[in-house]
């Protein structure tokens, strides 16, 4: 998380799917550490967004809750999506369709109590730095 922090540009938007207990939240709360932030990331369930603020705005949202399409849909969460800040959205395949074509989608799944396969794949040019990123290959 830290390592698509410290890499993440403007605009950037990371997908996270997975099961519950799955690292969502604490794959995020490294984003947010990399972005520069000092505090934790909290768990927007019941909120729905929470706003932070360091190198870039981070915007983490949780879309749990939500029933169907339509609820998603009135959140009006354009202006995060659209804006100039960092959006990590938990739960994103509630919304498939739902988000702009410039996106990372981030897998979480559990192989056992200690062990999770993170996938991450975008057909973006942008996030290139990202993949190398949790490569451990650097940005350059």
């Amino acid at each position: 998380g830290r390592r698509l922090g410290e890499s993440a540009m403007p605009g950037a938007i990371y997908l996270l799917i997975g099961a519950l207990g799955s690292g969502k939240t604490t794959l995020t709360q490294g984003i947010l550490w990399g972005l520069g932030a000092h505090e934790h990331a909290r768990s927007p369930t019941f909120v729905l967004v929470n706003e932070y603020h360091a190198r870039l705005a981070m915007y983490h949202m949780d879309l749990y809750r939500l029933d169907s399409y339509d609820e998603i849909v009135d959140l009006g969460l354009e202006e995060y999506l659209e804006g100039e800040g960092v959006c990590v959205v938990e739960w994103a395949d509630k919304a498939p369709g739902h988000f702009p074509d410039d996106h990372a989608v981030i897998s979480l799944d559990v192989i056992d109590s200690d062990t999770r396969r993170i996938s991450f794949r975008s057909d973006s040019d942008r996030y290139q730095a990202a993949a190398r990123a949790l490569l451990g290959e650097g940005s350059g």
